[in-house]
């Protein structure tokens, strides 16, 4: 037999091993995507959820400390004395915090998260005894609670995470109004 009887099935092989390199190639090269896509999910929500629970525990300080200065809607004070080393350390922790999440955030939820963080500093402005009012008090805690909420339609929104948002955390809420109405 001559060579170019055999071409065609020759040529037959080579293209089903071609086809059927590229076929793999592509069916591992998306299979690969898909599981880094996971991965960064993964990462994005821990990051999310990390640094959500360091900011949720500087506020408490911060709130804490408020109430033994005398901020309503607040229990379980906390003297100055010792709250504010308290209140520095979880500074440093969000601080540390923040770092993941300018890695693995994406802007929209960086800018939410910034701003949760800055509400927070305002309240600290209270705890520290740099602010006395209490209508600013009143007003700091629930710009906490606006920017909370925000930050986690936004990272909701991030993650991919379908539904509405959790309800709004308005403070103080509605069983502490009742009292003081």
């Amino acid at each position: 037999m001559a060579f170019w009887d055999q071409a065609p099935a020759l040529i037959g092989v080579v293209v089903g091993a071609v086809g059927s390199y590229v076929a793999a190639s592509l069916t591992e090269r998306s299979r690969w995507r898909r599981a880094r896509a996971e991965r960064w999910d993964a990462q994005r929500f821990q990051t999310y959820a990390s640094y959500a629970n360091t900011l949720k525990a500087q506020i408490r300080i911060a709130q804490r400390i408020g109430a033994d200065r005398g901020f309503e809607h607040v229990t379980d004070p906390l003297p100055p004395e010792e709250g504010l080393p308290q209140l520095a350390e979880a500074e440093s922790r969000r601080a540390a915090e923040w770092e993941s999440v300018l890695l693995v955030g994406d802007a929209e939820t960086i800018g939410a998260a910034r701003t949760w963080h800055e509400a927070v500093w305002n309240v600290e402005l209270y705890a520290r005894g740099l602010k006395d009012d209490p209508e600013g008090w009143a007003e700091a805690v629930q710009r906490v609670s606006r920017a909370r909420d925000a930050f986690y339609a936004r990272a909701r929104r991030d993650l991919g995470i379908a539904g509405p948002p959790p309800p709004p955390g308005n403070w103080p809420r509605a069983w502490e109004r009742a009292e003081v109405d």
